[in-house]
């Protein structure tokens, strides 16, 4: 598997980069590759179906100038900000194979991601629940979500290292939808930080998946096309 650690400079431009290298891969241009990237900013980003004015404090990010992003995949909405560390994996789908369907691509790759985590903190409890989450305890530090193609999927998510946590129940409603395990807690009861490095979870994440070969560059031009069609425009964030 390749790895490739991306810096871009706006929140559009690491938003697109996932759709442009699966759009690479399903087209036969890439393959297998781990991405890495670190907010520089803070910002909320919605799930492709998600509705804006349900689950994002609206108010308060306009107060703060905080702007509204929708990615391409499921999932829930998140406060993407400092002290977080972003993961994307493209995987190719195959018939008989891991990836094959939604719930076991969600087992396979949550199952090798927690024993990463799990090997960093061998005291720790760490666990999936909720299909997608990661959890310390019954505290959650990371979530994901998954876009599938015809050949290939990207799954991605966000871990909470070094978070002011405080951002998260400022900028958010409850959220629409949520696993059993929450129990209605609020977002300050329910998330917590990792407290690791991001270059300590990088590391062992992409030893865990064999991420040792260094990925080609993508096209800025193909990222910034994406951004002026989609990842900037009101159509695509506020649409729902």
């Amino acid at each position: 598997m390749k790895r490739l650690d991306l810096q871009l400079s706006s929140p559009a431009e690491n938003l697109a980069a996932d759709e442009v290298l699966l759009d690479l891969c399903e087209n036969g241009a890439g393959g297998e590759t781990l991405v890495f990237w670190e907010p520089r900013a803070v910002f909320v980003v919605v799930g492709y179906a998600n509705k804006v004015a349900a689950e994002v404090n609206t108010a308060a990010c306009e107060k703060r100038g905080i702007p509204v992003f929708r990615r391409c995949s499921g999932g829930g909405t998140v406060v993407q900000m400092p002290g977080g560390l972003n993961y994307s994996l493209i995987l190719p789908i195959t018939e008989t194979g891991p990836t094959r369907n939604i719930t076991a691509a969600n087992q396979f790759i949550m199952e090798k991601n927690r024993a990463a985590i799990a090997g960093l903190l061998p005291a720790a409890e760490i666990s999936v629940r909720g299909h997608t989450d990661l959890c310390l305890g019954n505290l959650k530090f990371a979530g994901n979500s998954q876009r599938r193609r015809k050949h290939f999927l990207l799954f991605h998510g966000t871990l909470l290292l070094d978070c002011d946590l405080s951002l998260i129940s400022e900028l958010l409603q409850m959220p629409s939808l949520q696993p059993d395990y929450r129990a209605s807690r609020p977002h300050e009861s329910f998330v917590t930080n990792l407290n690791l490095s991001a270059q300590t979870v990088k590391t062992a994440l992409a030893k865990a998946w064999n991420a040792v070969d260094p990925a080609p560059a993508l096209s800025p031009a193909d990222i910034s096309r994406l951004v002026a069609e989609k990842y900037s425009t009101k159509s695509w964030n506020l649409k729902f």
